[in-house]
C-alpha cells in the first residue's frame, strides 16, 4: 500500500450509522464494510435494519443491528452498550438519520400560516436533536477509546432556501451551524480527538421524495425537472456518489479538516440559474 493509498485505510475502524436502513443510510453502511469497516446500522426498522446487516454480510462485511430511536436517549444507550460489547467504541459516527412531514411543508395552493407546528417541531426534532442526543451519547466512548470523526448529513436546502420544504430547510441550516460550533467546541476542548464535518447532499431520490421528484415511469415530475434545469450535471444523485467523500472525512485523509460542509450536488449550489 502506497503513502496515498494508507491514508484512506479504514480497515479496523467501526462506524456507527444511525438512519442505517434508510437508502442513503445503507448504502454509506455497506460502503464503509466494504472497506473493512466493521459497522453498526441503528435505526427503528427491525425489518430494514435486517436488510442492510443482511447486505453487508452477503458480500463478506461485519455489522450488526441497532434498533433504538435517535429521540429516545435510554434507547440509544442500550444501543451503544450492545455496540461496546461486541464492535467496541466506534471511530467513526455518521448521522444519517433524517426526514420530512408533509405537515412542516408550505404547498403550491398553500400559505405559510396553513404550517403545521406539530409537524415542524417534529421535523426539527428528528433532524437536530437526533443529531446532537446520539453524539452526547455515543461521543464520550469515542473519545475515551482515542477519537475519531463525526460526519453529520446535511442538505442543500440549509444552504439555498427551497420552496416547500420550511421546517426540513430550517432543521438542515442548524445542522449546518451545529457542524462548525461543535467542530470548533471539540478542537478547542477535547483536543482534537473528534473532528466534526458534514455532507450536503443535492437532490437524491430516497423513498421520501421520490413521489415528488419522479413519475411512476420513472420520469422527472415538474419539480424534478426544476431541480434538474438546476442541477449543472443534469442529473439526480445516486447513493453511490456520497461514497468518496464519506471514506475522505472518514480517514486519515482529511485529518487537518474539520468543521466544513461539504456540498455533494452536481453543481447545484453553484448555479445561480442564469
Amino acid at each position: 500500500m502506497t503513502g496515498t493509498q494508507s491514508l484512506f485505510d479504514l480497515r479496523g475502524q467501526t462506524a456507527c450509522i444511525t438512519g442505517g436502513g434508510g437508502v442513503l443510510g445503507a448504502s454509506m453502511a455497506r460502503s464503509l464494510a466494504a472497506a473493512g469497516v466493521r459497522v453498526a446500522v441503528l435505526g427503528r426498522s427491525a425489518e430494514r435494519l435486517s436488510a442492510a446487516v443482511a447486505a453487508i454480510e452477503a458480500d463478506g462485511g461485519e455489522a450488526m443491528a441497532l434498533q433504538a430511536d435517535v429521540l429516545d436517549r435510554g434507547s440509544l444507550e442500550a444501543a451503544r452498550d450492545r455496540l461496546l460489547a461486541r464492535f467496541g467504541a466506534p471511530s467513526i459516527m455518521v448521522h444519517a438519520a433524517g426526514g420530512n412531514r408533509p405537515g412542516a411543508t408550505v404547498l403550491p395552493d398553500q400559505s405559510f400560516f396553513d404550517l403545521s407546528m406539530d409537524d415542524f417541531d417534529a421535523v426539527v426534532a428528528l433532524n437536530l436533536k437526533g443529531t446532537v442526543l446520539p453524539t452526547l451519547v455515543f461521543g464520550p466512548s469515542m473519545v475515551e477509546a482515542g477519537g475519531g470523526s463525526v460526519i453529520h448529513i446535511s442538505s442543500m436546502a440549509a444552504e439555498r432556501p427551497l420552496t416547500r420544504v420550511v421546517g426540513y430547510a430550517a432543521a438542515k441550516a442548524a445542522i449546518d451551524n451545529f457542524t462548525r460550533w461543535f467542530a470548533v467546541e471539540a478542537a478547542r476542548k477535547l483536543g482534537g480527538a473528534l473532528r466534526v464535518n458534514a455532507i450536503a447532499p443535492g437532490f437524491f431520490v430516497t423513498e421520501q421524495n421520490r413521489a415528488l421528484l419522479t413519475e411512476p415511469d420513472g420520469s422527472p415530475t415538474a419539480r424534478g425537472r426544476s431541480v434538474l434545469e438546476h442541477t449543472p450535471l443534469g442529473r439526480f444523485g445516486e447513493p453511490e456518489d456520497l461514497h468518496s467523500t464519506l471514506h475522505w472525512l472518514c480517514s486519515p485523509a482529511s485529518r487537518f479538516v474539520t468543521g466544513v460542509v461539504v456540498p455533494v450536488d452536481g453543481g447545484f449550489s453553484a448555479f445561480s440559474g442564469v
